[in-house]
């Protein structure tokens, strides 16, 4: 282990973004995430290294490129969270691995301290050709460092790049698949460092997916909300990047239901792929376990159980 991530755990305190406080003041999934990015880099930042430093000294990109999170409680818009990150001790010999961390975020409740999300998170540190400075980054850091995210050790295994056969549509969501696909212009404002979709970005495009998906498939939030008081609720979400997307790039998003949960969740993937020729390239894979809380009546706070109609829905052909 390196001097660097053999210091003390960091603690950094913070509040979710009032954004987030979507359906009455629960807090999304989203925001638990970008609560325990802002505590990786604080880690950072407390040992002189933060990304302004490790991009204009050294031209290297802190970018997150995998998350896991499981989440037992919910979060309030109110809520102070003592967001704990623990490096992880790398394996020797292992470079191009990343920086690996537990993250465990609590906030203080009726007296008591909750736990409201268990993770892990790693980061590595891309090599950003137009960065202004070039300096040799600290001996320390150096297995962390690589050309790009595709040369993350493990990238390659789990990379699976389709060659296009008729349109992308047809290639990714052939007439027997009930996958939904979503295919998105990649906005600036998405990005790092000048051409990278970060870590974030996908983020943002998994919880926007199941958003479409459940639109498409006839169960949207709004409608599901009124007519029957069903809170989506998200218990386990995982990321990781494969591979750069590049900005104003088309993200093909495919999303596919896998398996229902004792009729309360359902388990779903999302991989992303760029087509550059006539190839489409992996460039991130998740999952992500998604139910339904009951909002009122006298099982108000329970999870709510699938009917046939929406088992049906949530595992249809695609239309």
């Amino acid at each position: 282990m390196t001097d660097l991530l053999e210091q003390s755990p960091t603690i950094y305190l913070g509040r979710p973004r009032y954004e987030g406080a979507n359906i009455r003041t629960w807090v999304g999934f989203k925001h638990f995430t970008y609560l325990l990015e802002e505590g990786v880099l604080q880690f950072f930042r407390d040992r002189g290294i933060g990304p302004e430093v490790l991009y204009r000294n050294h031209g290297l990109g802190l970018e997150f490129v995998e998350t896991s999170i499981q989440l037992p409680a919910t979060l309030l818009v109110d809520d102070e969270v003592t967001v704990t990150v623990t490096p992880v001790t790398p394996v020797v010999g292992r470079p191009g691995n990343g920086a690996s961390f537990t993250v465990k975020h609590t906030v203080p409740r009726d007296g008591r301290t909750v736990t409201v999300l268990t993770g892990k998170a790693r980061v590595a540190l891309v090599v950003e050709p137009d960065a202004p400075g070039h300096e040799s980054a600290p001996t320390e850091l150096a297995d962390f460092v690589v050309a790009e995210v595709s040369a993350l050790d493990g990238s390659a295994k789990l990379r699976r790049d389709i060659e296009v056969s008729g349109t992308v549509e047809s290639t990714l969501t052939p007439a027997d698949s009930h996958a939904f696909l979503w295919s998105w212009r990649i906005p600036y404002f998405y990005c790092h460092f000048s051409h990278r979709l970060q870590h974030s970005g996908y983020v943002r495009a998994l919880e926007e997916v199941v958003d479409r998906f459940l639109a498409d498939r006839g169960l949207g939030i709004g409608a599901l909300l009124d007519e029957r008081g069903w809170i989506p609720v998200v218990s386990r979400a995982r990321i990781r990047l494969l591979a750069d997307a590049h900005m104003e790039e088309t993200l093909h998003t495919v999303f596919t239901v896998e398996e229902i949960l004792k009729d309360v969740m359902y388990t779903a993937t999302v991989d992303t792929y760029v087509r550059r020729g006539d190839t489409l390239v992996h460039t991130a894979t998740a999952s992500i376990v998604h139910g339904y809380v009951l909002s009122r009546g006298d099982r108000a706070g329970s999870l709510a159980e699938f009917d046939p109609a929406t088992r049906a829905r949530l595992l249809g052909a695609n239309r």
